[in-house]
């Protein structure tokens, strides 16, 4: 017993030192799982033509305020300025959010700002789709089921983006390339006290 617990101590220090490798696959899953889905829901929001990024399709309108739009017949021009504002807000950082991930480029601030769209996502399935009455697709915690895509998954979500938050991008990225040489990312030493220094 005492050469085991010797040895797991031993790899769990390996493990602790490896601080690469958590920010890493972080990074790698997030691109993997989520960056082709959040592009092609951005791509849905884009309107016609050239412009088509500042001029938001009708089902931007209807994805991201569906009682509005069911209010006003689906007519988005009797919307106000603030929800165009919010569904090209929505649409750019379902672009830019993601690939700064993936890249490693601003990473805490990045997953920061994917944690606030998934949580603003959440609530406008719960409140304005109605997928809160649905309990299938709810869930809850503590259950059997681990698939509900609100509790479950999207919790999950939101943890692989805290592990980006807390860890940073890891050595793979830009973020580390950048912040190497820079002189403000690498304070200097504070000068030691005289009394670091004896007289001899």
């Amino acid at each position: 017993m005492p050469l085991f617990l010797s040895l797991y101590h031993t790899a769990a220090r390996k493990l602790t030192r490896a601080e690469w490798l958590l920010p890493t696959v972080a990074r790698f899953l997030f691109a993997a799982l989520f960056l082709v889905y959040f592009w092609v829901s951005a791509l849905t929001k884009l309107g016609d033509g050239l412009f088509g990024i500042v001029s938001p399709s009708l089902g931007a309108y209807a994805q991201i305020f569906p009682r509005a739009m069911e209010a006003v017949g689906y007519d988005s021009s009797q919307l106000s300025l603030f929800h165009t504002l919010v569904v090209l807000a929505g649409t750019w950082a379902e672009f830019l959010l993601p690939f700064l991930i993936v890249i490693g480029f601003l990473t805490r601030l990045s997953a920061f700002g994917m944690i606030g769209f998934v949580i603003v996502q959440t609530l406008t399935d719960l409140y304005g789709h109605g997928v809160i009455n649905e309990a299938s697709t709810l869930g809850a915690w503590f259950d059997k089921m681990p698939d509900a895509v609100i509790m479950d998954q999207r919790a999950l979500w939101i943890f692989l983006l805290l592990v980006l938050v807390i860890k940073g991008a890891g050595p793979l990225s830009l973020d580390r390339v950048l912040l190497r040489n820079a002189p403000w990312a690498h304070p200097a030493s504070p000068p030691r006290s005289q009394a670091d220094h004896p007289t001899p």
